[in-house]
């Protein structure tokens, strides 16, 4: 497991944010950002879960995003993105994203 980045929520869009639409999500930064801060803004009707859209939440690179989420309890289930894969849990009282490269 690598560290990836840390998503926190904004409450406007900023410059240069990407829309990813299944999401209904704006997102900036990541890890292009020098503190590997991705900025979050969350359309009104995205339907990802609230503990998502509300508070902050740590990445992770993982080799197999199945093991990592399994027996967690899962906020945004398996995800295939394209050239990966994500999953939110929420484990340790705490929003956590896998992310699993192809």
């Amino acid at each position: 497991m690598e560290y990836m980045h840390t998503g926190m929520i904004v409450g406007e869009k900023m410059p240069n944010m990407t829309f990813v639409e299944p999401l209904k999500v704006w997102i900036a930064g990541g890890e292009t950002d020098k503190y590997k801060i991705e900025f979050l803004y969350f359309e009104p009707d995205s339907p990802m879960a609230a503990a998502i859209q509300e508070q902050p939440h740590v990445a992770y690179r993982v080799e197999n995003i199945d093991e990592a989420i399994a027996g967690k309890s899962i906020l945004w289930d398996k995800m295939d993105i394209g050239n990966a894969y994500i999953a939110f849990v929420y484990d340790n009282n705490t929003v956590v994203e896998f992310y699993q490269a192809k």
